[in-house]
């Protein structure tokens, strides 16, 4: 369902020092290209769960971006067949100055939901995200716990095929976290693939059998998690 062959991307400053894009740096005509990940190749198949291991800025977010569709490579070739459901940020699509409903509709819509499918969903997207009365107020009053949620109960309502999660769960309570893994144990039954990155490692081994372990924006080793995680924190040690 998700194969990449040396798949690349690349980013450049622009005149204010913020990170762009290879495409917003011609428009921007920023400064030197950094690559954010190199040469990475692996591919994915129905029912695994995979874990991306790695430091504070060794790609992995860049990686679940691609894998999204949020970024497109710059190298290499990328294929992700199927529905992708995304919660990569606690923040992500949100606006603030909206409720809890409207910014419900937003994110429905922006999934892939009409705007008829979106409103018809409304209901069950307030009860799934257990918001109470915080559903019809601004989401500048959420907790990150309470935009986790949001954007949880909005991902529900699409049929989903991939999952991405990347740290959106370390700011989920207990309760929400076991929902949230159970969602994910459920697509894995189905023959989905879950692939996240966070720094919870024994909620990455309940849900990941396989895992990628990523340095400076390059594949160092793949394999079981139980492998992968003891060679990454090998390495960590050994750097201390």
């Amino acid at each position: 369902m998700i194969t990449a062959h040396e798949v690349g991307i690349s980013f450049r400053f622009d005149r204010q020092r913020r990170v762009v894009t290879r495409s917003a740096a011609r428009i921007r005509r920023a400064g030197p290209t950094i690559w954010g990940l190199r040469d990475l190749s692996f591919s994915l198949e129905p029912g695994e769960g995979v874990a991306l291991l790695g430091r504070s800025g060794s790609g992995k977010t860049t990686l679940l971006r691609l894998l999204g569709g949020v970024y497109s490579p710059d190298a290499g070739t990328l294929a992700v067949r199927g529905n992708v459901a995304c919660l990569l940020s606690t923040d992500a699509g949100l606006l603030p100055l909206l409720t809890g409903r409207e910014n419900a509709l937003h994110l429905s819509v922006l999934a892939g939901l009409t705007r008829a499918q979106a409103r018809a969903a409304l209901d069950s997207i307030k009860e799934r995200s257990d918001l109470g009365d915080y559903f019809e107020r601004p989401v500048s009053s959420f907790s990150q716990g309470m935009r986790a949620r949001l954007g949880l109960a909005v991902q529900d309502e699409r049929n989903t095929d991939i999952l991405l999660l990347d740290e959106v769960h370390e700011a989920l309570d207990h309760e929400f976290r076991q929902k949230l893994e159970e969602r994910a144990h459920d697509l894995l039954a189905h023959g989905g693939i879950v692939v996240a990155a966070g720094h919870d490692h024994p909620m990455l081994r309940r849900l990941c059998t396989r895992a990628l372990y990523l340095r400076d924006g390059r594949l160092q080793a793949e394999g079981s998690f139980d492998e992968i995680q003891r060679t990454y924190l090998d390495e960590l040690h050994l750097e201390e």
